[in-house]
Parts: C-alpha cells; sequence; structure tokens
C-alpha cells in the first residue's frame, strides 16, 4: 500500500495502524535502552579474566603478579599447606612441585634443602630462609643415638690412679678414647649402619652418609656393596670400610604394583614399567623373572640388577 492510499482509509482502520506503529517504535526504544544498559553492566570475557586475575593475584600462567605483596612468616616446608606456600610468594607450579617431592617420602632436613626447588631463585630463597623452621621429627633418627652417646660418655665418672714414683696422681678416664675414623681392616655392615657410623668411613662425611641411607630407602637395601658405585660422585676409597651380612632387601611385588610404584625404584625407569603392565595385560601375571628376557626394554644387566629386589 503507498502511502497516499493511507488518507482514504476509514478514520478506524488509521487509528489501528498508527497505534501499532507506536507499539512497535516504543517496543525497539526499550529494546535498545535495557540493551545498552546491560552492555555496560556485564563484564566481557577479558574483564571477567582480568578481575579474577586481580583478586587471587594469579594470571593465566600461575604467576603471582607483582602488585600484590609477598607475606613473610615461619614456616615448614616439610607441612605448610597450598594456602600458606602461595602467600609466601611462590608460583602454583612450585607448590605443586613441594607436594610431588613430599609424596614420593622427600623430607627437608635442613633450610638449604629448600633452596633445591625448581624455580626458585636466589632473591627469594635468602628472602625465605629466616623463615624456614624444621620440626624436629623430620631430622634422621640417627641424631637421637648420637646425642645419648654423647651425653653417656661425657657422664661418667673419672678414675685417679696414684703413681708411686712420681708421687702424684694421673686423672685417667675410663672411657677409652673414641676414634672417628675406622682403620684399615676394620669394616662396617652397610644395611645396619647409621648416619654416625656411616662418617667413620674415611672419605665419607656429612652429604655421602645422608646419600647412603637415601639410596638405601629407595633400594629396599643394599644386595651389594658395589651398589654405592651408584652414587654420584661416590668416592672408591671407601668401598673396601664396607661389608654385606645377610641381606634382607625389600621386595617388590611386580604382578601387584602400579606404574607410578613400579617407576619409584632405581632399577625400572617409565618404559620398563609400562612394559611390565603391558606384559600382565597381554599375558597375564608374570611366573618369573626370566618371563621379561623377550622385552627389548629388559637387557640381560637389568634382569641381573632387578633379581634380588622382586617377587611374584
Amino acid at each position: 500500500m503507498k502511502w497516499k492510499e493511507f488518507f482514504y482509509l476509514q478514520k478506524s482502520d488509521r487509528q489501528v495502524i498508527l497505534v501499532l506503529l507506536s507499539v512497535i517504535i516504543v517496543a525497539f526504544t526499550l529494546l535498545y535502552i535495557l540493551g545498552g544498559r546491560k552492555t555496560a553492566g556485564t563484564p566481557t570475557n577479558s574483564q571477567a579474566t582480568e578481575k579474577k586475575q586481580s583478586t587471587t593475584g594469579y594470571s593465566s600462567s600461575g604467576q603471582r603478579h607483582q602488585n600484590n605483596p609477598t607475606e613473610l612468616f615461619p614456616f615448614d616446608p616439610n607441612t605448610a599447606d597450598s594456602t600458606q606456600l602461595l602467600r609466601l610468594g611462590l608460583s602454583s607450579w612450585q607448590v605443586k612441585n613441594i607436594y610431588r617431592y613430599r609424596e614420593s617420602g622427600g623430607v627437608y632436613s635442613r633450610p638449604s634443602d629448600f633452596a633445591r626447588l625448581y624455580g626458585l631463585t636466589v632473591k627469594q630463597y635468602r628472602m625465605l630462609e629466616p623463615y624456614i623452621r624444621i620440626s624436629p621429627d623430620y631430622l634422621p633418627a640417627s641424631t637421637l643415638f648420637s646425642k645419648e652417646d654423647h651425653r653417656r660418655s661425657t657422664s661418667q665418672p673419672s678414675y685417679h690412679t696414684y703413681d708411686s714414683n712420681e708421687g702424684s696422681s694421673s686423672n685417667n678416664n675410663a672411657v677409652p678414647k673414641y676414634s672417628p675414623k675406622l682403620s684399615p681392616g676394620e669394616t662396617i655392615v652397610l644395611n645396619m649402619a647409621d648416619t654416625a657410623e656411616l662418617k667413620r668411613v674415611p672419605g665419607i662425611g656429612s652429604y655421602f652418609a645422608r646419600a647412603i641411607m637415601r639410596y638405601s630407602i629407595r633400594l629396599g637395601g643394599y644386595s651389594r656393596v658395589e651398589q654405592l658405585r651408584e652414587i654420584n660422585g661416590f668416592p672408591e676409597e671407601a668401598l673396601p670400610y664396607f661389608t654385606i651380612e645377610n641381606p634382607r632387601v625389600r621386595q617388590l611385588n611386580v604382578n601387584q604394583l602400579t606404574l607410578e610404584e613400579l617407576r619409584r625404584h632405581p632399577y625400572i625407569n617409565f618404559y620398563q614399567a609400562r612394559a611390565i603392565l603391558d606384559y600382565r595385560r597381554l599375558h597375564g601375571p608374570l611366573k618369573r623373572l626370566d618371563d621379561l628376557k623377550l622385552l627389548k626394554e629388559f637387557p640381560p644387566e637389568a634382569i641381573k640388577q632387578l633379581e634380588p629386589y622382586v617377587c611374584f
């Protein structure tokens, strides 16, 4: 219909058309106004992300913003939870690494152990070091016996003998003088020694004493003295001072352990653990160690290493 024909319509028809046009105009006006308010009041995805980051103090990459101040307070890295570690200024992936280390049996026995945290800078460590508190519960148990032995030795009474030739008395300690190092030909039992005894071996200090104990835990006990060579930098001259007596090592049931449990052993890597699981899935439980000879992941020397440490 042309617009000129509008004036030839009846008056009632013209009124209906005008009312409909008015309703349409009002509706579009309201939609425009309400839509503009909603756009202005509703944040976009990027704005919502920025708001969330400003509230939590972390960006999408897990890094803490510099404008969020670090809170310093005494903490124990062996027991601190994720909230405390994040408040100290550590990033979320560093907190995850701490949790993984503790779940795998790792223990921070002194503040300097915390410096090995991946990604921790010198500036961060120097800032956190005064606040690190290691609970005595996480110190090596051998320290209890070494302190007790020291108290016993110092509490022994002194005995005086009279020298008739010189007419004077001499003070002799009833406890023989303690020799800190073993003499050539002397040995200690490797699987029964604590850190105090290990440090009596020439060439073994605190570092290698702790390394020997940690590797023993990972292995499940030593079956041969030569396994000490597997410790990085171990002094060869110390080997003759160790001996193995009735080795009783902790064995792994390779038919029951998961992939993660298998690969924790020093003699089983990821690919070997996966090969064991594949064999169990395809052929059923292993009956003897020789079943692994057909797998390329297990050369003869690897099977020989594992022999004392597996059961079926």
